[in-house]
C-alpha cells in the first residue's frame, strides 16, 4: 500500500476484501481516500499507509472470535501500527495499555509483558479494531467524522450478521455506542469503563472480561484465547 493511498492491497486479508469489496467503491470511501491523500501532503499521519488495515490483515474474517473496539490510533511517533491499543515492540506501552495488563493480571494472573505488542492476540482471532483508522500526528480525534466510522460500523454490522458467538469488548462510552450494531441474541457483549487512567479505577479494573471471554468461547466449543504475551 503506497503511503498516499488507502486502496487495499495484499496488506488486507482476502477474506476481508471479499466481504468489504462494495464498501471500497462507495462515495464516502472515495471521499475519505481523497481526504487522506490531501492530508498526507501537508501533515504527518499515523499509522503509515501500509499498516492502516493491519487489523484486517492479522485477523482473517472467518477466524474472528473477539472484537475489541478502540477509538482512533495513537498519535505519537512510532506508536500506531493499525491494531487498537497495541504498539510495536520497543515502544513504551501507553497508560491505557498498562491498565489493560493490570486487569489481565488481576483477572487471570498473567504477568504484564515487557512490551506492548498485541499481535499475538490478533493471530488468535482478536480483531483489534479502531473506529477511526488514521490520525494526524499529535492531534487525537483529528480524523473523526471523515468517513472511517461509516466503514468500521459496517464492519461491525457484517460481523454481527454473518458470524455467530463472537465476543464484543466495548470499553468506554464511545465503544458502548456500537452496541446498537450488534445482534445481542447471537453474540456476547461485554461493557466496561475505558482503561484510561481517567476511568480505569471506576469501572474497568475488576471487569474480568478476559476470563468471561474465554468462558463464553469454551462454552460454545470455541478455542479460548491465550492472553499471555
Amino acid at each position: 500500500m503506497e503511503n498516499n493511498s488507502i486502496t487495499p492491497t495484499v496488506r488486507i486479508h482476502p477474506s476481508w476484501l471479499d466481504v468489504l469489496k462494495t464498501e471500497f467503491s462507495q462515495p464516502y470511501f472515495q471521499q475519505l481516500r481523497q481526504f487522506l491523500i490531501a492530508e498526507r501532503q501537508h501533515q504527518m499521519v499515523y499509522p503509515p499507509g501500509s499498516l492502516i488495515f493491519h487489523a484486517f490483515d492479522a485477523t482473517p474474517f472467518n477466524q474472528v472470535k473477539v472484537v475489541l473496539i478502540g477509538q482512533d490510533p495513537y498519535h505519537g511517533p512510532g506508536q500506531a501500527e493499525g491494531l487498537s491499543f497495541s504498539v510495536p515492540r520497543g515502544v513504551k506501552p501507553p497508560p491505557s495499555l498498562k491498565n489493560i495488563f493490570k486487569e489481565l493480571y488481576q483477572d487471570l494472573g498473567i504477568m504484564p509483558p515487557l512490551h506492548g505488542n498485541l499481535h499475538a492476540w490478533a493471530e488468535q482471532g482478536v480483531l483489534l479494531l479502531n473506529a477511526v483508522l488514521t490520525v494526524r500526528a499529535g492531534q487525537p480525534g483529528s480524523h473523526r467524522n471523515m468517513g472511517w466510522e461509516t466503514f468500521t460500523d459496517q464492519v461491525i454490522r457484517i460481523l454481527s450478521e454473518r458470524r455467530q458467538n463472537l465476543v464484543f469488548l466495548l470499553w468506554g462510552r464511545y465503544a458502548a455506542q456500537k452496541e446498537i450494531l450488534i445482534e445481542s441474541d447471537k453474540h456476547f457483549i461485554l461493557k466496561a469503563a475505558h482503561p484510561s487512567p481517567f476511568s480505569a479505577a471506576t469501572g474497568f479494573f475488576g471487569c474480568r472480561h478476559f476470563s468471561q471471554t474465554n468462558h463464553y468461547l469454551a462454552h460454545h466449543a470455541i478455542q479460548p484465547i491465550n492472553w499471555s504475551l
